[in-house]
């Protein structure tokens, strides 16, 4: 079935009947089709960001159909050109074709030919330009990657986070497991007015219960006469931030002696009895709800509410899709670098899987994808278990309301460059606003 989207195909062909067979043929499938005799002054329009393909007679008057395709493939060498041969041009059409020409039809040709030829050639310039877009869309260097994106959550949790950085209240980040918990730990801290002293970081699920207290408060022994002592992390953050990761994991013993720390900011280093002071701000992370854990009698009430002055809830990939192709570009250039491998042209393979797949590993399990592309490693299929179980029509929903934010968010909110993006009548946009629930307003306040 096709698209409501008008393809668009510009023809040059000096023979008056077949340009009109040829039009008739593309527009009866639904093209937008463009046609002159000759290719003055019409080529010299075609640009870079031209969003259809050129169909040209070898054989015209003035700018023939070499000249047009040399001079289409100098504005732009990824802009398909077909080209018409006739009797005894096959040779020249050849080698055209190894310069980069797309095709070449011979006369007379079968209709189903040539529209076999422009559908793929139409498919290939779309994810050119799809792939260029991704590329160019701005990015906030300053914001860490898990927290970019235009998603309303990404965009609420950013300004949460921004109004409480430069505060000591306590903060529990809950999300599942990739999603970017230790980046709002370095952005709190480093938002904060303790950025001068350290983010400590210890994984509560990491080490076994009879090694926390060490770690956490540090120790002290005697050796042959002469005190060793080693310094934990609680000391080790005073003055900065101490991150507890998978706080969940703590037993309940251990969460009886991190509660008199949270509470009093005191600590007793393991084999001694004087306890010592610390000022710190802590932040906790868990993969899983403490409130059902508190529920279950599994954490402490009281530590838990020392813990969770405010609660953020990172979104899971999958809830926010609309930031996914953002993420992955810029995955996919960091791999590129790191990997020291050019930065791969997306397939619609690819952009498929990114927007239909689960994601249940989150950005990390996104940034392994962008090796396995940037490597040139074909990825196995996805089982069905792998997979989003959504229905088909929600996914298909969920692609056509990103494409649509997409380019309203390249064009700053106007309807009618979104318009020449989409290549949708205006009606059938604003019917697609409204059933998606998509906001105007908010693209153009972004101009």
């Amino acid at each position: 079935m096709r698209s409501d989207r008008a393809e668009r195909v510009i023809l040059f062909e000096d023979d008056d009947d077949v340009r009109r067979a040829i039009v008739q043929s593309l527009e009866l499938e639904g093209f937008a089709v463009s046609a002159f005799p000759s290719a003055n002054p019409h080529a010299n329009a075609i640009d870079r960001d031209f969003d259809g393909i050129v169909i040209s007679d070898i054989r015209l008057p003035g700018m023939d159909g070499r000249q047009i395709f040399r001079s289409v493939r100098e504005r732009d060498r990824e802009l398909p050109v077909i080209l018409i041969t006739g009797h005894g041009e096959l040779q020249e059409a050849v080698d055209l074709m190894r310069e980069g020409a797309y095709d070449f039809i011979s006369k007379p040709f079968a209709a189903p030919r040539l529209l076999a030829s422009v559908r793929n050639a139409l498919e290939q310039r779309a994810l050119v330009l799809d792939n260029r877009r991704l590329r160019e869309r701005p990015t906030n260097t300053s914001i860490p990657l898990p927290m970019q994106g235009e998603s309303d959550r990404i965009a609420q949790l950013r300004n949460i986070v921004r109004d409480i950085a430069d505060t000591d209240v306590p903060v529990l980040v809950v999300g599942e497991t990739g999603t970017g918990k230790e980046t709002i730990a370095k952005m709190l801290h480093q938002g904060g007015r303790r950025r001068s002293g350290a983010l400590v970081v210890l994984d509560c699920a990491a080490l076994p219960d009879q090694l926390i207290d060490a770690e956490l408060f540090g120790s002290e022994t005697i050796v042959a006469g002469m005190s060793r002592r080693s310094v934990g992390r609680i000391e080790l953050a005073d003055g900065g931030t101490l991150f507890l990761d998978n706080v969940d994991n703590l037993s309940p013993a251990a969460q009886a002696r991190l509660l008199r720390v949270v509470e009093e900011k005191k600590f007793t280093p393991t084999g001694t009895k004087s306890s010592r002071s610390a000022s710190f701000r802590v932040v906790s992370a868990s993969t899983v709800d403490l409130v059902k854990l508190v529920e279950a009698g599994r954490f402490r009430s009281d530590l838990f509410f020392r813990l969770n002055t405010v609660t953020l809830q990172l979104p899971p990939l999958r809830e926010r899709r609309d930031d996914i192709a953002t993420l992955f570009v810029q995955l996919l250039g960091s791999a590129a670098q790191r990997l020291k491998r050019p930065p791969p042209t997306l397939t619609r393979a690819v952009k498929s899987h990114l927007y239909e797949y689960g994601w249940p590993g989150n950005i990390r399990e996104l940034g392994h994808y962008a090796d396995r592309i940037v490597l040139g490693i074909d990825r196995v299929p996805v089982s069905p278990i792998e997979m989003d179980l959504d229905p088909l029509p929600e996914l298909v929903d969920r692609f056509e309301a990103s494409l649509i934010k997409d380019a309203l968010r390249s064009t700053r909110g106007s309807v009618k460059a979104a318009l020449g993006v989409l290549k949708i009548p205006r009606k059938t946009f604003y019917d697609k606003i409204a059933r998606h629930g998509i906001d105007l307003d908010a693209f153009r306040d972004q101009a």
